[in-house]
């Protein structure tokens, strides 16, 4: 029987997907492997009636610039007595090649380790994918997905803030970003938006919704000191889980969670929430600035890869083939900008607990201080003297006391 691989796609859509199948695809079918795409995700995996196809250069080729994936995928969160090993025993697959982020990768780790103790000899490499940008590659080195969901979060961050200026309004965006928050300043920087809020910032301060409300306010009067009454702020979704659980608690806001423990945050809208508490605020500060909310969220997951990932998903998917061919196993693959293909091993990533960890931004590099310092509209203590016409307390609203900078 010829020897064949896997494929499949797990938690949700980033641009690149289908470049990754059909390079993979393309790279073993051109060394006689059998290729199969597993539909559903890890839920396919655990089901007597797997869902599959068959990959073929026809199929390969029809997919490789189309945004979304032709494997359909979920989230799925498995227990390893129920995984079907007689698919891997009747298909003869030499490799399973999983496309996704953390909770993909270290469900790989596990299923893996379960069928060499089933003695199923089985190689599995992992291709990073998150437009959150929140895997633990080496420094520099983005999850593919990421910029092209920036550049069409770019374009609709953009048009928000030509709107801000048009209609005189403040807009609040809410970005995608599950515990990191790369996306949201990746886009707001671009746009030089004046209030870029992430959780990493507060790596000296405490994050309440108390403390969002105070810099979006700082960015509105310092904005109206400079002469603009006009704006934008745009926020991480994923300050939310660093907050206490008694502080989501007494927002009012009631959550449900994904199967692996994770707030739905998809279920309820964030800049709604967050215009509505800054809205209350500038009203009871006699402020006439009007709260537009708008959310930055499935729409990025499913646009069309630009050129970077092109190329990028292209060189992930040969580097497979390159890692498979060298023994690797139970790793990422990693391609850094020279095109050097290195493989990234998962124990060395994941916690006692066999979980990858989230790689956060990092807030003491020097892009970032930069965007911090020089990029955003805020009050410091230079201002208090001229924002005292808006506010008794300017000192209140001191974007680096805030965050005790």
């Amino acid at each position: 029987m010829k020897d064949a691989i896997a494929i499949l796609c797990g938690g949700g859509p980033a641009p690149g997907i289908n470049t990754v199948i059909s390079s993979v695809a393309k790279v073993f079918l051109n060394n006689g492997y059998r290729v199969i795409g597993l539909h559903e995700g890890y839920k396919g995996l655990f089901s007597n009636e797997t869902r599959i196809d068959e990959i073929d250069y026809n199929f390969a080729d029809d997919i490789y610039t189309r945004g979304g994936s032709a494997l359909q995928m979920s989230r799925f969160k498995p227990d390893l007595s129920t995984l079907n090993v007689a698919f891997f025993r009747e298909n003869n697959i030499k490799l399973l090649v999983t496309i996704g982020g953390d909770d993909t990768a270290s469900t790989a780790n596990r299923i893996s380790k379960y069928l060499e103790e089933k003695n199923v000899k089985l190689q599995n490499i992992h291709v990073p994918k998150t437009i959150d940008n929140d895997l633990p590659l080496p420094e520099g080195v983005p999850t593919f997905g990421y910029n092209s969901a920036k550049n069409e979060g770019v374009m609709i961050a953009n048009t928000v803030l030509e709107d801000a200026r048009t209609s005189q309004n403040w807009f609040i965006l809410s970005a995608m970003g599950r515990e990191a928050g790369h996306l949201t300043i990746g886009i707001g920087s671009a746009c030089h938006y004046p209030m870029i809020i992430i959780p990493e910032m507060f790596n000296n301060a405490e994050v309440t919704f108390e403390n969002i409300i105070r810099l979006n306010i700082s960015s509105i009067i310092k904005r109206k000191i400079l002469g603009l009454k006009y704006g934008a702020s745009i926020i991480s979704e994923g300050v939310f889980h660093f907050m206490k659980e008694e502080e989501i608690r007494n927002s009012g806001i009631n959550f449900t969670f994904d199967a692996h423990g994770h707030p739905e945050l998809h279920s309820i809208s964030k800049s709604h929430v967050f215009a509505s508490l800054v809205q209350k605020r500038v009203k009871e500060l006699g402020l006439d600035n009007k709260m537009r909310p708008v959310e930055l969220g499935f729409e990025l997951r499913c646009t069309k890869p630009i050129g970077y990932d092109l190329t990028y998903c292209t060189l992930l998917g040969f580097g497979v083939y390159q890692l498979f061919e060298q023994g690797h196993s139970r790793c990422m693959v990693s391609v850094d900008h020279t095109g050097k293909v290195d493989p990234l091993f998962l124990k060395d990533v994941e916690d006692e607990n066999g979980r990858v960890q989230a790689r956060l931004v990092n807030i003491n590099a020097s892009n970032t201080q930069a965007v911090l310092n020089h990029g955003m509209h805020y009050l410091t203590e230079k201002d208090y003297e001229a924002a005292k016409a808006y506010v008794e307390n300017p000192e209140y609203y001191d974007f680096n006391k805030i965050l005790n900078r």
